[in-house]
């Protein structure tokens, strides 16, 4: 059979390691004060692509947007076992917001041309917003199945997933294409293979506007010959719908937020004595 999918990854700081000096005075992410790591969702959005494509055939071609040191988490798609990738990267592009960034993958995905499957992760864990995926299937025009936990079925013309809920879940299928966003629990990714990793651990990025689709044939023989650079006249985008200029949200007010403890509760460790602590911080809406 054989699917075209695409995958949606992001190079994100690691919040781990949030200090004080994290934020700029305008309101965007300082990242060179932080180490870089792929957004972990999208790890399980590779795994999901990784595995169907075993199962039913098909290429995978992992796709980011960011600055020039992104084509670090790109090698990580290629040591997993992606075919292509492709790296947005335009001080055009920068600054931009969940608007900005979605239509630039828009705009880069139709010039990738046919496909099956989008894939991505829940959200990114920068922003939080769980915004890009859904707002890059509106744009296409295309189907969307969010907090996707299992993959059940994947047949030739529909796909069937069990979607996380608030208080359950529910089972939904849906023709191609469709762009589907990928939970934490949905799989466990795979590490990287070390054959792969020697192959590709010198790749590096190229400018590359024309893009040859017969180039990811499932029985080609030879592997990835470069990370494909995409910029703004690439992908035919209107610079003025993206980066900054194309993001209509602003950052009003910055705050820093230093978390100290205040009071402490001892409770026994007994069933009843953790039941009603529980109950408490429901009533308190610390939970729920």
């Amino acid at each position: 059979m054989g699917l075209k999918m695409i995958v949606l990854v992001k190079q994100v700081p690691d919040t781990h390691h949030v200090t004080t000096d994290t934020m700029k005075s305008d309101g965007t992410v300082n990242r060179a004060d932080l180490p870089a790591i792929m957004n972990p969702e999208d790890l399980n959005a590779l795994e999901e692509a990784l595995r169907i494509k075993e199962t039913v055939g098909g290429t995978v071609t992992a796709m980011t947007m960011g600055p020039p040191k992104a084509v670090e988490v790109l090698r990580e798609c290629l040591y997993r076992g992606a075919d292509d990738v492709i790296l947005l990267s335009d001080r055009r592009f920068a600054g931009a917001d969940t608007l900005a960034t979605s239509y630039a993958l828009k705009c880069a995905i139709e010039k990738v041309g046919k496909y099956d499957l989008i894939l991505c992760g829940r959200q990114a864990i920068d922003g939080d917003t769980a915004q890009v995926g859904p707002q890059t299937a509106e744009k296409l025009g295309i189907n969307q199945l969010t907090y996707v936990s299992k993959v059940i079925e994947v047949g030739k013309k529909k796909i069937t997933v069990r979607r996380s809920m608030d208080r359950g879940y529910e089972v939904v299928r849906s023709a191609y294409p469709v762009l589907l966003t990928i939970a934490a629990e949905a799989n466990e990714p795979r590490s990287p293979s070390v054959k792969r990793v020697m192959a590709y651990k010198n790749i590096t990025s190229q400018r590359d506007d024309f893009y040859d689709a017969s180039y990811l044939h499932p029985n080609r023989k030879e592997g990835c010959r470069c990370i494909r650079e995409w910029n703004v006249e690439s992908i035919e985008a209107d610079p003025k719908l993206c980066g900054i200029s194309g993001s209509p949200t602003k950052v009003k007010k910055i705050e820093n937020v230093v978390l100290t403890t205040q009071d402490s509760k001892q409770i026994e460790n007994t069933e009843s004595a953790i039941r009603g602590l529980i109950q408490q911080l429901i009533k308190e809406h610390i939970i729920g």
